[in-house]
């Protein structure tokens, strides 16, 4: 099944709704970066709310990123996506490691440790809006709520999780984020607390074959759920060969001739997807031709 995500209104527009199955996006980053399974859970957890909060954005070329900074082995992961229903994202140390926790499950909140979570919209103003928070839990669904509730007074629930298969291949992703209007009833409140409280986990729902419009159904099925959009989501990076040249170019004339005289291809990888481009030292003298003028 394609990756896909839904988004919905539910008790006459007083929560909105998104909901969104990630497994082959999430697959994709852990291909590109050869992460662990534990890393492979977070990053893949991150990105899925990264590419649900970048579809509320209202711009075509505004940009959302989220930044955790960790003291856990992973040290750090970076998300971006857009309006358009594509993501993309990276561990500072992909290879990182960490026992099951208590419960036998992959500890994602273990891997990350204390730290904070920023949230970056780029919506073409002079600069962009940064929010940081200190993170409660590291098991990301939980950070992303309190950042709604502190940083943006919305009060959400949200809800994410990646189940690897034996293999440590990607069996299951996926999420929601439900949210209240100021304007919520407080028995509407109640009932979504009590729909929550009996909800079986995301990977659970996911691995039973319930789609984003069936998880919506659950929840939110008996208080007028109407589902308003459906969008396709994927990883994908706008790197480019010329993009990776404008970073050579940006070392200056005298670092470029450093490498020149080194006499040796140089190779850069992009941080997002791991593409590796090699520059061979007659390009190396072009680019350099090229900013002397």
């Amino acid at each position: 099944m394609t990756d896909y995500m839904v988004r919905a209104t539910a008790a006459n527009a007083q929560i909105r709704a998104f909901a969104v199955t990630s497994r082959e996006l999430v697959e994709r980053a852990r291909a590109a970066h050869d992460t662990s399974p534990v890393v492979t859970a977070a990053l893949g957890r991150l990105m899925t709310g990264g590419v649900m909060m970048g579809s509320m954005l209202k711009g075509e070329n505004d940009m959302l990123t989220l930044q955790i900074g960790g003291s856990g082995p992973v040290h750090g992961l970076t998300v971006t996506a857009d309006s358009k229903g594509t993501v993309k994202g990276y561990a500072d140390n992909p290879q990182a490691m960490m026992p099951p926790n208590s419960a036998g499950k992959l500890d994602v909140g273990g891997v990350i440790g204390v730290g904070v979570l920023t949230v970056i919209k780029d919506m073409g103003l002079k600069e962009p809006y940064s929010s940081a928070i200190e993170l409660k839990t590291g098991e990301i669904a939980n950070d992303l709520t309190y950042y709604f509730a502190a940083s943006e007074q919305v009060p959400s629930s949200v809800a994410l999780g990646v189940l690897m298969d034996r293999n440590n291949t990607v069996k299951q992703a996926g999420g929601f984020i439900l949210q209240l209007m100021p304007f919520t009833e407080e028995r509407v409140i109640d009932q979504l607390e009590r729909k929550l409280s009996a909800m079986k986990p995301i990977t659970a729902m996911l691995e039973d074959g319930s789609t984003p419009e069936q998880i919506l159904e659950l929840v939110l099925g008996d208080m007028g759920l109407e589902i308003t959009d459906t969008m396709p989501v994927r990883f994908q990076c706008n790197c480019s060969r010329e993009r990776v040249e404008k970073v050579l170019i940006s070392l200056g004339r005298k670092e470029l001739q450093s490498l020149i005289d080194e006499g040796k291809d140089v190779e850069l990888n992009c941080h997002f997807c791991n593409q590796r481009y090699v520059f061979g030292v007659k390009e190396l003298k072009e680019i350099n031709r090229r900013i002397s003028g």
